[in-house]
């Protein structure tokens, strides 16, 4: 017979009142039964909305671990004569109707006809942010009154099923920086509940104010804290809210039932050194940072040196960043909406002046960024503007796109043209995107003009796009990445005085415009392929995917999503060479019209270094 205790958090080793309505309960546990006594929340609704809510918890697995539930008429509530503990006067059920909370309850002994024809369901509450801390020494902050730790409503949605439909709810401990990822390891070694969130600014997940918590009392940052974030089961609460039942109950919050329901995962786990979480901070205002298995990691960081090689000997290795791929690829699988560049007219003497380093590498990116289903636009020069109209069409047609990619222009000759552009209506709080990408883009020099590497000036064939990146580092929520191969490239402004120091020419030809991650690569179109690798590496990472997602809706996989199809190829990248050649678009050193990029032959150094690439992508993490 299972035996349910009550326990109050704020009181000593209570005493077991149960009263079981039948002498079998009809417990069906949707995990293991091995163990010890687990703490659980419970949420009793009326025997139609079961298979609903069940199906919700499984969607929503973060926020809603469900331990196990309870048929009707066959569990265990309050005896009849049970009270609180005299010491704290607490309640121990909220009573819903119709979506309001309508009253607390000591008891629900007065109910008990209803509930005959009621399912009770069992969360688990087993981890404790409270645990990590105490595992890596760090004092737990209570909140002033040493009440309930606050909890807050986000705007981020839960996946909806049948009626329930709410957003996610997440309870924050502020963390010292310095303590951070010790904090987050030790979390993730207490099982997948043990995971944040997010780490961050509170704002991108829609908290105004964390000293007003929707829940309980507020903890307070000091200076140097970073808030973390973990699901919260007073999900629960809303989500019993959403469907506006005309009867439900749920446990108070801060009260428990403890029961011999186990999950499936153990409470600990040994985390082996691949699977091991690492934090990187992709953004400092707003605050945000991410999350890769050490084994993602390392596979981003392989790619960067891969295309960090010197065909051209031009002395790119002084220019080199470290992480700046990593973290590019962390920030732009956060992004929903990518801005994408590209356009280097260095033979000026031609129609069309564009070269064969740079389209391929955006349009492989913009393959991707579709399967991932992230919405992706490109911005051309407006003299260009057929010219891409034309390689779009034929890219779909030879299959190298699904779609093709939405085509802008942009003339402005003003920041506050350029925030019009980006921001709907003009408002920065409303980007239209949220990361902008430059791959072998004209960029602008310290001198307004744009020169290619020979200090040839092409201002009058280049648009300020420079300008959307400039307008960009002054909207909350926008980043951007820059990728490059010799340091006139719009966004290389981030390594100008390398450039200057080590590349021909650079006093002169170095870009002025920076990037907030400036990717540097022997060519360009590699930068390109390298990132589109690092955003598959990143979601088919279990500890990213479970980041990213929020712990909320279905994790999805690799198979499921096609990606594999969608990464950059030989095939494909010799038909997207192709479709520039019979365009007449030249090699950007030789000048040649043919299969070469930046003087090297496509078969050959650039075969090697996409197959390389793919290859390194496509083991298994």
């Amino acid at each position: 017979m299972i035996s349910f205790t009550l326990h109050l958090k704020s009181c000593l080793p209570p005493a077991i009142r149960t009263l079981i309505l039948q002498k079998k309960p009809n417990i069906r546990s949707v995990s293991s039964m091995a163990g010890g006594l687990r703490p659980a929340s419970v949420v009793v609704l009326h025997r139609s909305l079961a298979p609903a809510f069940e199906k919700f918890c499984q969607a929503n697995d973060g926020p809603l671990p469900l331990l196990g539930l309870c048929e009707p008429g066959t569990w265990s509530l309050p005896a009849p004569n049970a009270v609180p503990d005299p010491r704290t006067g607490h309640p121990q059920f909220h009573k819903y109707e119709f979506g309001a909370c309508t009253g607390s309850l000591t008891s629900l002994e007065e109910h008990r006809e209803l509930l005959k024809d009621m399912v009770a369901f069992y969360l688990d509450c087993s981890f404790s942010p409270e645990a990590a801390l105490e595992k890596v020494g760090l004092p737990r902050r209570d909140s002033p009154s040493h009440g309930l730790t606050g909890a807050y409503k986000t705007t981020v949605p839960c996946a909806s099923m049948a009626g329930f439909c709410c957003p996610l709810v997440v309870t924050m401990r502020p963390i010292p920086e310095d303590k951070l990822e010790r904090l987050v390891r030790a979390s993730c070694s207490m099982g997948s509940k043990g995971q944040p969130i997010h780490i961050g600014d509170p704002e991108w997940l829609g908290i105004k104010d964390l000293s007003k918590p929707d829940y309980g009392d507020p903890v307070v940052c000091q200076p140097g804290d970073v808030p973390v974030f973990w699901p919260s089961q007073m999900t629960s609460l809303e989500a019993v809210s959403s469907c506006k039942t005309p009867l439900a109950f749920t446990s108070a919050p801060g009260c428990t039932v403890m029961t011999n329901l186990k999950d499936t995962e153990a409470p600990a786990r040994c985390l082996t050194p691949g699977g091991i979480p690492e934090v990187h901070r992709i953004s400092q205002d707003p605050l945000h940072y991410s999350m890769a298995s050490a084994s993602a990691v390392q596979k981003i960081r392989e790619l960067e040196a891969i295309i960090a090689i010197d065909p051209g000997q031009r002395g790119i290795r002084h220019l080199l960043g470290r992480d700046e791929l990593l973290r590019a690829s962390l920030s732009l699988s956060h992004a929903c909406s990518v801005l994408v560049t590209t356009g280097f007219p260095t033979h000026f003497n031609h129609q069309p002046p564009e070269e064969t380093d740079g389209p391929p590498g955006a349009v492989a990116l913009a393959a991707f960024l579709q399967a991932l289903g992230k919405g992706v636009s490109m911005v051309v020069d407006l003299r260009a503007l057929s010219l891409f109209e034309k390689l779009m069409e034929e890219a779909v047609e030879q299959g190298v796109l699904k779609t093709a990619v939405p085509l802008l222009t942009f003339q402005g000759e003003s920041l506050g043209a350029a925030q019009a552009f980006l921001c709907k209506d003009g408002d920065p709080k409303s980007p239209r995107f949220d990361h902008l990408v430059a791959i072998e883009r004209a960029g602008r020099a310290a001198d307004g003009n744009y020169y290619n590497a020979r200090k040839m000036n092409i201002k009058h064939l280049v648009d300020p796009i420079d300008d959307l990146f400039l307008a960009s580092r002054k909207i909350p929520g926008i980043s951007s990445t820059g990728i490059g191969d010799g340091g006139n490239e719009l966004g290389m402004g981030k390594v100008k005085e390398a450039v200057k120091r080590h590349i021909r020419n650079g006093d002169v030809i170095a870009c002025d415009v920076e990037a907030d991650f400036a990717i540097i690569t022997g060519v360009s179109n590699w930068g390109g392929y390298a990132l589109a690798c690092a955003l598959y590496i990143l979601n088919s990472c279990e500890v990213h995917r479970h980041y990213l997602r929020k712990a909320v809706g279905p994790s999805t996989s690799p198979g499921e999503q096609n990606w594999t199809q969608a990464l950059p190829s030989v095939a494909k990248e010799e038909k997207m060479l192709g479709i520039l050649v019979r365009h007449k678009v030249r090699s950007g050193v030789s000048g040649v019209v043919g299969m070469e990029v930046d003087g090297l032959p496509f078969h050959g150094t650039h075969t090697q270094m996409i197959q390389k690439l793919v290859d390194v992508t496509t083991v298994c993490i």
